[in-house]
């Protein structure tokens, strides 16, 4: 079994991302020791902001959502999901798995004592964010969601979602600066298509990233699909408020907020908003999330 840890000097040249790495280990049964990286500004008393990156980003995509929670008071958190960032890497495709992702961030949500928690998931971040509000309901004040979902199998997926995983499993390069770039509006910076590169060296850092689309439940017979249905069935319960703040151009999730709005009771008389953007929503226009988040907080 191989870790893979992305040299520090990596990082060395980000921009607008002055935020000081912090860092907690968890274990693993078959691969021992992991390192996850995370960025923790703002009082450590105050209520935790729990921002949760999906797929192939990291952290970075919260640098201009972080000073709004911040200069509100509020203590903003963003882990590095294993596989990404300046967490550690594992190394093998088979390494990977949607149960280990959410019992790799239920370890480190442990070690970091987190508790009085408001998360934000898009993508992944949603995906796994919430398994863990769903089997950790008490940890959670509230939950805000854009572009994201939480499939079982049960329902097929859309037409765009199958051509991008098809696509992460063929591209022989996976340039994931350039595909954060694409699946938004394409106006990111050099420089900033450049920080998203940062933690892959090589493609052989990027397995955990090809690896995500096939881990998303596409049938109903998937291995995870019946901890989504779980997790479902707990989520129809949740009365504490919850927030939908998906894009208006988004291929992908288009209309995922629909079964939330439906369902979890904790949606009702909320002041749901549509954000203006594509899938990566936190570049084109995370700072109006992360204002809606904060006078919701303050309500």
């Amino acid at each position: 079994m191989t870790v893979l840890r992305t040299p520090d000097e990596r990082f060395d040249e980000l921009q607008n991302f002055p935020f000081e790495p912090h860092y907690l280990e968890v274990s693993d049964d078959d691969l021992g020791t992991l390192r996850i990286h995370f960025v923790d500004e703002g009082p450590r008393n105050a209520p935790v902001v729990l921002c949760l990156h999906g797929e192939p980003s990291w952290s970075f995509l919260y640098r201009k959502m972080i000073p709004v929670f911040t200069a509100a008071g509020f203590r903003a958190v963003a882990p590095d999901l294993v596989g990404f960032g300046r967490s550690d890497k594992p190394a093998s495709r088979s390494d990977y798995s949607y149960k280990k992702h959410v019992q790799w961030m239920k370890d480190w949500l442990d070690a970091a004592g987190l508790t009085d928690i408001t998360l934000l998931g898009q993508d992944w971040g949603g995906l796994i964010g919430l398994r863990l509000v769903a089997e950790n309901p008490g940890l959670f004040s509230r939950f805000s969601l854009s572009n994201t979902g939480l499939p079982t199998g049960d329902q097929a997926m859309s037409e765009a979602f199958d051509r991008w995983r098809q696509f992460s499993q063929q591209d022989p390069e996976f340039d994931i600066g350039n595909i954060v770039n694409q699946f938004g509006r394409g106006s990111l910076s050099e420089a900033e298509i450049a920080a998203y590169r940062a933690p892959f060296p090589s493609n052989e850092y990027k397995e955990g990233a090809r690896q995500f689309p096939l881990l998303v439940p596409a049938s109903p017979d998937d291995p995870a699909a019946e901890d989504n249905r779980r997790a479902w069935q707990s989520l129809m319960q949740w009365d504490k408020p919850a927030l939908m703040c998906f894009s208006d151009s988004d291929p992908i999730t288009a209309g995922a907020d629909r079964p939330f709005l439906k369902l979890v009771p904790g949606t009702r008389n909320q002041p749901h908003i549509t954000l203006r953007g594509s899938h990566f929503i936190q570049e084109e226009d995370g700072e109006t999330w992360a204002k809606a988040v904060v006078e919701w907080m303050g309500v």
